[in-house]
């Protein structure tokens, strides 16, 4: 008993305890904002690590700068060049223990009718405790036996997860987009200026989209060839034309007076963040020049060999998914 009595007031201090201690100067928050805001920076902590181990800047850094770095690597098993450590199979590891992390707790919170049960209590607490837990588990990831079944599998999981997790992404900004329009609608009732902000703000999103569309189609087509990257840009870029029709048609704005080109305009940005990150992770075309050597079309030249359109979107997934996460 003394024992658990220690190990309860030491968690304690590691959690709640600590925290209060620290965020003294806070403003006061409801601890269900609370509890969603500590997950959500567990979550943004993790991406962010994975965002780093993908980078091959990073790779290529502690390959020149880290001593006896090849010695080392074949010391703790991860590869000649420590590709278990960086790379996407290392994201992949990474992601499964955050993935068992957040669904553990899933479990564990079903049910739960009252912030003052036992459960609710751990749930909205011990942050220091789950922090150790979910590093644990990501580390743990890399010590999965038979880790190319593992990967494989994992890839089907992440492919259906994405496919999930894009939908989702799409209501969030869909009800973002919608509340924008209405609070500034709203707003135009008392000062005109509201409804030059909102239409200035429609055309900045539809030129930014219009801009992609013509940067990708200018960049990654050409005359002979590419035919997958030309259909999926015309096919993308109908359905934002579609879309934005369907905003304005009578039909929608009798049901949702609301709705406008707003809702749109932020859908088609998002669109063609998608279509880019399928241009730049879709293999590049070879074809024979008039000196019959392979030369590589269907991608842009700056990026041959520097993955600039490959960080490019990287930075671009994270803040939105940063920004959707903060915004739920």
């Amino acid at each position: 008993l003394l024992v658990l009595f220690l190990t309860f007031q030491l968690a304690c201090c590691c959690g709640t305890a600590a925290c209060s201690l620290c965020c003294k100067c806070c403003p006061k928050i409801k601890q269900s904002t609370s509890t969603r805001f500590m997950y959500a920076l567990y979550f943004i902590l993790v991406t962010i690590i994975c965002c780093v181990m993908m980078s091959t800047t990073v790779a290529n850094e502690m390959k020149t700068h880290i001593p006896f770095y090849k010695e080392m690597c074949k010391g703790i098993q991860a590869g000649e060049m420590c590709e278990k450590l960086v790379g996407y199979s290392a994201v992949y590891k990474v992601c499964f223990g955050m993935a068992c992390f957040f669904f553990l707790f899933f479990l564990f919170t079903i049910k739960i009718d009252s912030s003052k049960s036992c459960r609710a209590y751990v749930h909205n607490g011990f942050w220091l405790i789950k922090l150790i837990v979910l590093a644990a588990m990501c580390s743990g990831a890399f010590f999965i036996p038979d880790q190319d079944t593992f990967l494989n599998a994992w890839r089907y999981v992440g492919a259906t997860g994405g496919f999930l997790f894009i939908a989702i992404q799409l209501i969030l900004l869909v009800e973002f987009a919608h509340k924008w329009n209405k609070n500034w609608t709203a707003g135009a009732n008392h000062k005109q200026v509201w409804n030059g902000l909102l239409a200035l703000v429609t055309l900045i999103l539809y030129s930014i989209a219009v801009a992609a569309l013509v940067l990708m189609a200018l960049f990654y087509t050409r005359s002979e060839g590419c035919m997958y990257n030309k259909v999926l840009i015309g096919v993308n870029g109908g359905l934002c034309l579609f879309v934005s029709l369907v905003a304005i048609s009578p039909c929608v704005q009798n049901r949702q007076p609301h709705s406008g080109l707003l809702q749109s305009g932020v859908i088609s940005c998002y669109v063609m963040y998608l279509t880019f990150s399928a241009l730049s992770s879709k293999p590049p075309e070879t074809i024979l020049d008039e000196n019959n050597r392979n030369i590589t079309i269907c991608v842009p030249e700056f990026s041959q060999g520097l993955h600039r359109d490959e960080n490019l979107v990287t930075g671009l997934g994270t803040t939105i998914l940063f920004g959707c996460i903060l915004y739920s």
